[in-house]
């Protein structure tokens, strides 16, 4: 049988977030150690004995089990549109280690050839495409060869300077994102370029409001929002910008319920692209310091205000496809064992989200262990070590810049 909802939120259970199919007694005595009842959709696979169903009123109970068909035989026009994105299944080609190697080279890279670019524009020069497209791909090409290297490491080294910084991380989440989604790789190329220049336009805007201390009046906040329009008058005049790159800058405020800016739009109205990049913008903006705000999420609590705005703000189906994208633990997240160790998430188990891999970095006396050791929490027994919370970045005096040099 197929099992399509709960009665609480997948979030808060180690299942995942688009169904189950329950095949087994020990799948069912799992289910049953989190849910009292849950709801079965009979369209993607066998149908309860009608003694044990409850209808609402007026639906017609099915007959018999048999007429109702396997998953696997399901039509195709009914599939989610992110499931009509899917294109490619990705499977690791680098071993972490190797990939983190390369990454490094890569991160360097980018901070010399990207910040020139946008020193440059703030001096009133051109968007040079051509180098931030050639830095993009290099960034894509290591997401598909390994997600978990270059999304680390960029959580690992915030750059000083906010807005580059956002950019890095924003294009590394989408490209991320759209890698999960078996996008082909123009496409992951494209939301990834879309991720370096959503805030481009923040160039334009005055250093003191982008740089002031404490909350920002209403006024400010108008002045604010404008970068979006920046953002697309700079990238208009710019050659060889893709129209779907130029749409999701455009929609990236935008909100599903009618709540975003510039435009109201509602969600059907709001181009794929730019509902992925309105997630990815957010969650990003929670988990970076800003300088106009001292609240700073966990990534841990990031992924549960998301979570919370899943069918009003955003589309349920992508925010849950962005939760598997990171993990509710990700990459680069400090978290403490019920134990009180304390590890560094180094990548995120898809299948497992609540069961990460780990560096142990402080024992449970909070002292530095002399060797870090790395564990697979997915491959641990019932009664290994379990997560107890995540912690805030800077947590027992923990210099992440420092881990991995």
């Amino acid at each position: 049988m197929f099992v399509s909802k709960l009665d609480r939120p997948w979030i808060e259970t180690p299942f995942l977030l688009e169904g189950i199919l329950i095949e087994t007694n020990d799948e069912i005595e799992t289910l049953r150690s989190y849910c009292s009842y849950v709801y079965v959709d009979i369209n993607k696979g066998l149908s309860p004995d009608p003694r044990y169903v409850i209808t609402d009123a007026g639906v017609e109970r099915p007959q018999k089990a048999e007429q109702a068909k396997p998953a696997k035989t399901r039509p195709k026009e009914g599939l989610n549109e992110y499931e009509r994105l899917r294109k490619v299944h990705y499977k690791d080609a680098t071993p972490f280690a190797e990939e983190l190697q390369t990454a490094r080279r890569i991160k360097a890279k980018l901070d010399l050839s990207l910040s020139k670019v946008l020193s440059n524009l703030r001096m009133g020069d051109g968007l040079d495409i051509v180098t931030v497209k050639a830095g993009v791909e290099e960034v894509v090409s290591s997401i598909i060869r390994n997600p978990s290297a270059l999304s680390l490491l960029v959580q690992l080294e915030r750059s000083d300077d906010y807005t580059y910084g956002r950019a890095l991380s924003t294009s590394v989440w989408c490209a991320q994102f759209g890698r999960r989604l078996g996008l082909e790789h123009k496409g992951i190329s494209e939301l990834g370029l879309g991720g370096m220049l959503l805030d481009i336009g923040k160039v334009k805007l005055p250093g003191q409001l982008l740089n002031k201390k404490g909350s920002i009046n209403s006024e400010e906040f108008a002045l604010l929002k404008q970068h979006v329009d920046f953002s697309v008058r700079i990238l208009a005049k710019t050659q060889a910008v893709p129209a779907e790159v130029l749409r999701m800058v455009a929609t990236h405020h935008e909100r599903a319920d009618g709540s975003g800016y510039p435009d109201r739009l509602i969600n059907e109205n709001i181009p794929v692209f730019g509902r992925i990049a309105g997630i990815v913008d957010t969650y990003d903006a929670m988990t970076a310091r800003r300088p106009y705000t001292d609240t700073l999420h966990t990534p841990h609590d990031a992924i549960v205000e998301l979570y919370k705005g899943r069918d009003t703000l955003f589309q349920p189906e992508l925010i849950e496809q962005f939760i598997q994208t990171v993990g509710l633990y990700p990459a680069g997240s400090l978290i403490e064992f019920e134990t009180g160790e304390v590890g560094v998430v180094i990548a995120v188990n898809e299948m497992k989200r609540l069961h990460p891999i780990v560096m142990l970095i402080l024992g449970s006396d909070k002292k530095p262990l002399m060797e870090f050791a790395t564990t697979n929490l997915a491959l641990q027994s019932e009664d290994g070590p379990k997560v107890a919370k995540a912690l805030p970045r800077g947590a027992y005096g923990i210099r992440m810049e420092e881990l991995f040099l």
